[in-house]
């Protein structure tokens, strides 16, 4: 399915089926190769959310993954549906380069299982 701005479902390839892309709160398979994501990625958040987030990390939450863009644009609109957003930067090459996988979805979408606190720092606010 491709109509929407976010494109959250996908068909398969003959057809029949639909599937999340993103695999949010529900047990899906995504299906998806740990691949190199690009040096930094960022991630979108409140102010309220900033000091656990940066003692403890990013964790899914209710999602299965965390979600992270190339756009700093765009973290700063998933930041601002809950107030005025915060930017955060993650080393991304270094995290995968140190094991973690990484994963992207047929939307852009950039998935990671958590951010640990040492791969974060503080972009930009508002």
């Amino acid at each position: 399915m491709t109509t929407g701005d976010k494109r959250r479902f996908e068909l398969s390839r003959d057809g029949t089926r639909i599937r999340a892309v993103h695999g949010h709160s529900i047990a899906v398979e995504l299906d998806l190769p740990n691949v190199a994501p690009p040096e930094v990625l960022f991630h979108g958040t409140v102010p309220t959310a900033l000091a656990s987030i940066l003692e403890s990390g990013i964790d899914p939450r209710r999602r299965r993954m965390v979600h992270l863009s190339e756009a700093e644009t765009l973290a700063r609109e998933v930041g601002a549906r809950r107030g005025d957003p915060v930017v955060l930067r993650v080393a991304a090459a270094q995290m995968h380069a140190e094991g973690h996988p990484f994963y992207r979805s047929s939307s852009g979408v950039w998935l990671t299982r958590a951010v640990p606190p040492e791969y974060l720092t503080q972009g930009t606010r508002g």
